[in-house]
This record gives C-alpha cells, structure tokens and sequence, in this order.
C-alpha cells in the first residue's frame, strides 16, 4: 500500500505537475452573452492576443526613442506568430501617445497559430527596446495570463513548503513525539501527489481555471491533514486503551474511519452543488475539489494505517485514557447551566459579522489580481491611466453585421443613452463582425455601468449584437448566481440532511447543524468583504483592495467554507452519537463529547488555519481571499460554533435532539450508518505486517497480553 503511495506521489510530482502549463483564464459566466460575444471576437479575429510594451521616460516624439521603436518594430514583423505590429509611428499614432507626451505603446498581435517559444522571442525584442533616459515594460494580456500562471504555480509551492514543516511542529507538540506528528505530513504529501494527478487528468477533458489548482491543493492539504490527525489520535486512545498494534488499527478504522468517511461525503455533497452552474470556473472547482475531498479520505484510510503497521510501536502511547475531566468538560458545563444567553450572544455576534457582507460589491478584478510588481499589471494600470485611446472599454458591443450597421447603430442607439459618456471607437474585425467601445460615467462596474448593459441589451436596433466587456460580465455572473444558486443550496442541504440523518438517526440535529453552519459561514463572508472590499489590514497582507470582491469568490467561500464546517460537525457529532449509543444522557454524552474530541478538533482547526494562512501569504488576490475567508471560517467554526453554540443548543433541546418521525426511525436502523460498532476480539498473535524490529516487539507484547 505504501509502495502503491509513493507511485502515486512520483506520477503526481512528474506529470501533475504540468497541470499548471494547461490552466486558462475564465473571465465570463458560461453559455452567457458576454461569454458568447467573446467568443464570436475570437473566431473572428486571427490574433489570439496582443504583447504590449509601454516606452517611457522620454517624449515619444524624441529622435533617438523614435529611432529604437521603429527598428523594433521592423524586427518583430518579421518574426513568426506575428500577425502586425503598431506603434506611435504608424497609422495609429495618436491612439498609442500618452496624453502627456511623455510616453509611447508598441502593440504586437500574436498569431492563434503562435507558440509559447514564438511569444518568448517577440517579448525579449520588446525588451530590448532601449534610448538614452526611457524604460521599456512589457505586458499586454498574453503576458498578463502567463504570468498568473507563473505567479499561481510559485503561490502554491510556496503554501506547501511555508505550511508543510510549520504544521510538523505542531502535531510534534500535539502528540509530544515525531512519529505520530509525521503521519499526517506524510499522508498529506501522499494526497497533494494524487490530487495533482486528478487535476491534470481533468485539464485534459476540460478548461481548468488558473485559480482553481492552488484552491483544490489548499482543500487537499488541508483535509489529509485533518483526517490523519483524527486517525492517528484515535490510534492512540485504542493503544492507550491496551489494544495491541494490529487491534487499534483495526478499531481505529471501525470508529474514527466512519467519521473520515461521513465527513469526506458530506465536503463532496457541498462541493457538488458547484455543477448546477454553467460557468467553467464553477465546474472545474466542483471537478478539482471532489476528487481531492476522495484522494484525501483514501490516504486517510489506506495510506496512514499501511504505516501505522511499520511504525504504529514508535507512536508514542498514551500512559492513560483520555481524563473525562478537563477544560473543554467544565467549558460545557458551564455553558450548559446559561445555555439561553450562550445561544443569544453567539447568534448576535455571527450575525453582526456577517452584516458587512450584504452590502458587498462584485467585480472583476483584472490585472489587479497579480502583485503590484507585476510588469503585465504595471502596464495594464498605465494605459488605463495614460492611454485614454487604449483603455479597456468597461462595455463592448460586439455586432454581426458590416462596419457601416455598427456605425450607424452607435450613433442612434448607444450614443443617446443616459449612462454613456461616448462612443469611443467602432473597430471592424472582420467582414462581418465590428465591435464598439462604450464608455460610461462614474464606476465602470458600478450601478450606472450595469444599468447601461441592461437598456443595450433591450434595445438591439435590429440587429444581431453581444454586449460584453467587464461590467458585462459580472451582470452575467449575478444572474448566473441569483438563477442557479438556490438549486445549488437545495442539492447542498439536502444531500447533508441525508448524510447526517444517516449518522444520527435525528431530524433535528441535521437541520440544527445546518442553521449553524450558515451562521459561520456568514462571518468569514462578512470578514472577506471588511477586509478585500473595505480594505481592512490591506497593509498588513499586503495587497491594494480593488473596492470589491471578485465575482466568483463568495460561492466558492460558500462551497468550501460549508463542507469545512459540516467537517467538524460531523467529528463532534461521531463522538456524542457514539457516547449516547453506549447509554449516557444528552448532557453528559455532550459534555464527554467535547472533552473527548475537542482538543484534536482545535488541533485540527489550527493546523487548517496554517494551512490556508500559508496560502493567503502568497501574491495571487483570488488565492488570498479564499485563505483569508476560509481560515476566518475554520477558526470561527471549531471555537465559537463547537465550543459554545453547539453544546447550548444541544442543552436546549434535551432529548428532542435525537427525535425523528416513527417511519423514519425505523427507515434508519435498517440503513443507518452509526459510529459506535462492537468489533469481535481479534486472534493472539495476529500482527500487522511491518519491520523485522516492529513485528518481535507486537509479538512480545501479545505473547505478554496473553500471559
């Protein structure tokens, strides 16, 4: 089995690695206007994309600064992949002058045909732009994508080696010995091995988005690493509790592997919900995030106790069960003696957090989501700044029809509306396709932007149009989001209903837990817009806030952040269902609960925190909102929620928190899947196999039991 690991690892290291090279941006809801104007554009267009140097520092119309863009230009059309060159020399002039002067675009549209080498070489010419006194940057959106592929590549070692030893030191202080606390360092590593593989299996059936691979990885890491902590400590308490190597791995995997699958089952059940949405974004997440949520409970169940047999006698073993007296018992039982103002204060404070959030604002961040040392960002700000002829059009209308209909639909139709400042340019793309650049007053994705998309889009003057652009866009991901999600938080609730009904036997505590989840789940969406929206500790993170959050951010925060929070729910719950199996009351089994699996789900909440606070470091803005969202909601989850909310809750409800209808009780002890199991004594002397050391040791020690 470890063998088979490490193959797997090997594979995921050498071919999933290359996952990254087949990554595209996804700016557009899918099967929507925007998306398919876009797409008109491109089937029209030869070009591909276009390389942009932006010279500065000198007049353009300076002799010598002259003199290097002409030569330059001359050598990059005679470069393969190029389909033209322009500069503010040529025909275009004007449009490529900085409104000062002072500086001059050189725009090179790369061919479809073009390649990666071909793009490298056009690039290093540009670069190689040089007068006395001018700097020359180079961007364009060729550029900009490839270095958000770059960026997120090196944001996702980086996650993994920051967070990876720091984590180490951690279990090492949780479990007080190195054996133990390499377990789940090594299933983790195990599982990011296979999650790399799967994503770049689905890279080649579908578009990934650059940003769901650091997504999935974080997922990926962050739940090998909860589940083989949660199998590791109940190892121990089973070793503690006098069972030999062979018999705690085997228990181990009756009790807490239940709880790794139900918890598996039900972060896939909310990431699912992510394929009711048509956007490629959407589905390549759902895709990603359920086939790590399975390599990660597989190396859970498979990886970690193949290795529990080779090393199982060096972890460290308890020298006695787990006291039921402790910090997290007395916790309960002094939440239980005020559970009706523990309840109230909790429900206040989450939803005062999560207040920020309803004045949220969405919006397509651009360049801004690459660092502000950035050369495609840092040219992409100064045409929108300088170039007023160049500037991204917040909206476009794309028009199937001659130049002369576009025309002539620009200045009947587009001109005269309220919200439109003008009509900038109408550029032909082909002989049938032209397309226009509007420009609007105030926000370019704000309300006037959107409200102009609205009354383009309900006045076509008789023609076949698309209206894209920007503001476009994120019309399009609202509707998206507003039509398809509550079918997506149907499937989401229903699916953890079932789940949970199936574990508990109760119809109440499966909708209990989900009121609560959303309560958390509000307070990381409320946290990510005060800080990502509002610029709350920008400095300190280290980014520029863009004024809002980016369009797709707040569902997949939903997704994730929902599955997580259903993950700890179901750790508690396992362990008060298995309590109240074996005939404890409702307030004991929650207070021995707690005491029992509190400590390992604060462990295992602050190693997510790490995790994804080691994500959140990285350079990527779509990545370090997720960071942020996601360790906001761990951290909220598994103190406020488990540590207060639930065990009020649960004091209030007494003994209806096990009250289902009479057809489904018996519905469940026909099908119901339970934690508590009695396992048959297993054979003297039946060992795990392991090393030569290891298999003498268990022998002695059964020999000795026996005796």
């Amino acid at each position: 089995m470890v063998g088979l690991w490490v193959l797997v690892l090997a594979l995921g290291v050498l071919i999933g690695g290359r996952v990254f090279e087949g990554t595209v941006a996804s700016t557009s809801a899918g099967g929507s206007e925007s998306a398919r104007g876009t797409s008109v554009v491109a089937a029209a267009d030869p070009a591909k994309g276009t390389v942009t140097a932006v010279v500065d520092g000198r007049p353009a119309g300076d002799p010598a600064v002259r003199g290097a863009v002409t030569a330059a230009s001359a050598d990059l059309a005679r470069l393969p992949g190029v389909v033209s060159v322009s500069d503010a020399y040529g025909a275009a002039g004007p449009a490529l002058t900085s409104a000062d002067g002072k500086a001059g675009l050189v725009s090179v549209r790369m061919a479809d045909t073009s390649t990666a080498a071909q793009l490298k070489a056009v690039t290093q010419r540009l670069d190689a732009i040089h007068a006395e006194g001018t700097k020359t940057t180079v961007g364009g959106d060729l550029v900009l994508q490839q270095e958000v592929k770059d960026q997120t590549a090196k944001d996702t070692q980086f996650g993994e080696i920051v967070t990876l030893p720091i984590t180490l030191l951690v279990m090492v202080l949780v479990f007080g010995g190195f054996a133990a606390a390499s377990l789940p360092v090594l299933g983790a590593v195990g599982s990011v091995g296979g999650a790399l593989l799967a994503m770049f299996g689905f890279s080649r059936i579908m578009d990934i988005d650059t940003s769901v691979l650091p997504i999935a990885t974080v997922l990926g890491l962050g739940l090998s690493i909860d589940y083989a902590l949660l199998i590791v400590n109940r190892f121990r308490e089973e070793r503690g509790h006098g069972a030999t190597v062979a018999q705690a791995v085997e228990r181990t995997l009756a009790t807490a592997g239940r709880t790794v699958m139900f918890s598996g089952l039900t972060v896939a059940v909310a990431l699912a919900g992510l394929f009711v949405f048509t956007s490629p974004v959407f589905r390549a997440v759902a895709a990603a995030g359920v086939s790590v949520v399975v390599i990660a409970g597989a190396a859970a169940l498979t990886l970690i106790p193949a290795l529990l047999g080779f090393v199982g006698h060096r972890v460290k073993t308890p020298t006695a069960p787990v006291s039921d007296q402790g910090f997290f018992a007395r916790t309960v039982r002094r939440v239980q003696r005020r559970a009706v103002p523990v309840v109230l204060l909790c429900t206040g404070l989450l939803l005062a957090a999560g207040a920020p959030f309803l004045g949220s604002d969405w919006r397509s961040s651009g360049a801004s989501v690459l660092p502000a040392s950035s050369a495609g960002r840092q040219v992409a700000e100064t045409v929108q700044e300088r170039f007023p002829y160049q500037a991204a059009a917040p909206v476009t209308v794309v028009v199937e029809g001659s130049a002369a209909q576009a025309q002539a639909y620009a200045d009947s139709v587009v001109a005269k509306l309220p919200g439109v400042s003008g009509v900038r340019a109408v550029t032909p793309v082909s002989g049938g396709v032209s397309t226009i650049d509007v420009l609007v007053h105030g926000d370019p994705q704000g309300a006037g932007a959107k409200a102009v998309v609205g009354e383009l889009r309900a006045d076509r003057g008789g023609l076949e149009t698309h209206v894209t652009g920007d503001a476009a866009s994120v019309v399009d991901f609202q509707h998206e989001i507003g039509s398809r999600g509550p079918w997506a938080l149907g499937l989401v609730a229903i699916g953890t209903l079932i789940l949970l009904f199936l574990m508990t036997g109760s119809v109440v505590m499966p909708v209990k837990a989900l009121l609560m989840n959303v309560l958390s789940l509000g307070a990381s969406l409320g946290a990510l817009t005060l800080v990502f929206q509002h610029g709350y500790f920008s400095g300190l993170l280290g980014f520029s806030p863009t004024g809002g959050l980016e369009t797709f951010i707040p569902v997949l925060v939903f997704a994730f952040a929902f599955g997580l929070s259903m993950d700890y729910e179901v750790f508690l719950l396992s362990r008060i269902k298995e309590l109240r199996d074996e005939g404890y009351s409702c307030s004991r089994s929650v207070e021995l609960g707690l005491q029992r699996s509190g400590r390992i789900i604060t462990s295992a909440a602050l190693l997510m925190v790490i995790v994804f606070a080691g994500f959140a470091a990285g350079q990527m803005l779509m990545v370090k909102e997720m960071g942020i969202a996601l360790a906001v909601a761990v951290a909220v989850d598994a103190t406020l929620v488990r540590c207060l909310l639930v065990p009020a809750a649960m004091t209030l409800f007494g003994e209806l928190n096990w009250w289902a209808p009479a057809p489904l009780r018996r519905l469940h002890r026909r099908i119901g899947l339970t934690e508590h199991v009695a396992l048959p004594p297993l054979a003297v002397g039946a060992v795990v196999p392991g090393p030569r050391g290891a298999r003498r040791e268990g022998l002695r020690e059964e020999v000795g039991a026996a005796s």
